[in-house]
């Protein structure tokens, strides 16, 4: 199945011109200024879909989001690519608990995503693109790896050493101690006998009876791990050396670090991204959201419960992207208030003029993506106006281009 993204709302032009963006990099644990040709890249990655987006899914590509907005401010195109994992254990885990056809699982899941991001006007990536679709594409590059001499198979299955890559563990800089734990809670299988390093990912899992499998050429039937499939999609669509790699703080290991290892193996080349930006958890009862705990608080519901798609927006954009925040009743009635604050701010003829407020915006957002710093300065300005009001004209209808093309929020 060929996947296709969701629609895109416009982005309104704004006078002048924005920033060039500067973010923490995850690779470096400091700040780089990234300051792309005509055209920059980033990769994002996608969903596994077993279960609807939930509130930290909606923040990650929020923050990304913002990126976005940010370069096409600089006049800048935007290849934004975004994989969706539409064949993994937690899918089949998933439907086989439901009873579920797991390909209907995940279009019907994958179709439930498009219609959250299109409500919260997240911009569309360019390439939105299935691990099932990308097989083609995948296969070859384990057996060039394999002709590389960076693989061996354990009973079938293909792995990768991670030996082979001399930059191996410079994305996520954690010792080796945190790296064999974090394998073994996030998808590998380090205690696995037979491995060279506890540490190796798969690259290709041979056929299980009971389960799906494709034609692997050489590598005989089987499917694709996690890690080599975003490779694969990302050289295929933005080359090597592209300017962002984009997720959650939980995919800097293993799955950032043993993608930028294949990547550089396969290419001879270094970096895979200039720069690995992160963003944080989002809790719910004082626990991190998750599928496998269970404490989910899904868009889709959200919406169908009438909360307006700007005041969840607005919630997302009051926490700065890599912090680690936890959602409450709280944090949504704040947002609520503030959207009805600043829509009556804009309802009205005529305000304080607002070409300062644009350029803290943009300020704000190229220091790091600061939101709640580019909140507070709409705050400012909507108080000045139910305060004193202003003689702008124009004022209103630039403070709602601005929110919409640099935030994301519709007023």
């Amino acid at each position: 199945m060929t996947m296709h993204a969701w629609p895109a709302s416009e982005v309104p032009a704004l006078p002048g011109q924005g920033r060039d963006l500067s973010l923490h990099d995850t690779a470096t644990g400091g700040r780089v200024t990234l300051a792309p040709g005509p055209v920059a890249r980033l990769y994002v990655c996608g969903i596994t879909p077993y279960d609807a987006t939930h509130i930290g899914h909606a923040a990650t590509y929020n923050a990304f989001d913002l990126v976005q907005r940010v370069w096409l401010d600089t006049k800048r195109q935007v290849h934004y690519v975004q994989n969706v994992t539409d064949v993994d254990d937690p899918l089949l885990e998933r439907a086989a608990a439901t009873g579920d056809d797991w390909t209907a699982l995940a279009e019907r899941e994958t179709a439930l995503f498009r219609e959250d991001m299109t409500a919260l006007r997240m911009l569309p990536p360019k390439h939105y693109v299935g691990a099932v679709e990308s097989i083609p594409m995948i296969v070859p590059l384990i057996e060039r790896l394999r002709d590389a001499g960076a693989t061996y198979e354990i009973d079938g299955d293909v792995y990768f050493s991670v030996s082979s890559d001399p930059h191996f563990g410079e994305v996520s800089r954690l010792d080796t101690e945190t790296m064999r734990h974090l394998s073994a809670e996030r998808g590998g299988d380090p205690d696995r006998p037979g491995k060279k390093n506890p540490l190796d990912p798969m690259l290709w899992m041979a056929a299980r009876d009971g389960e799906p499998s494709w034609d692997g050429g050489s590598l005989g039937r089987g499917r694709p791990g996690w890690h080599i499939e975003c490779v694969a999609i990302a050289l295929e669509h933005l080359g090597m050396g592209f300017d962002v790699q984009g997720g959650g703080s939980d995919l800097a290991f293993p799955h950032h670090e043993m993608g930028a290892s294949h990547a550089q193996v396969l290419t001879g080349r270094h970096p895979f991204a200039k720069a690995y930006v992160h963003a944080g958890m989002v809790a719910l009862d004082g626990e991190k959201m998750s599928k496998s705990r269970g404490n989910l608080v899904f868009v889709s519901r959200l919406r169908r419960d009438g909360v307006d798609p700007a005041a969840i927006r607005l919630a997302l954009l009051a926490h700065h992207y890599r912090s680690d925040w936890e959602w409450t009743d709280a944090v949504l009635d704040e947002a609520v208030a503030r959207l009805g604050r600043w829509r009556a701010a804009v309802s009205r003829p005529d305000g304080p003029p607002a070409d300062a407020l644009v350029e803290e915006i943009r300020e704000a957002l190229a220091d790091d993506l600061d939101a709640p710093a580019a909140l507070a300065a709409v705050d400012r300005w909507a108080d000045r106006q139910s305060e004193a009001g202003g003689s702008d004209t124009g004022a209103p209808g630039l403070v709602t281009r601005a929110v919409d093309a640099l935030l994301g929020v519709a007023l």
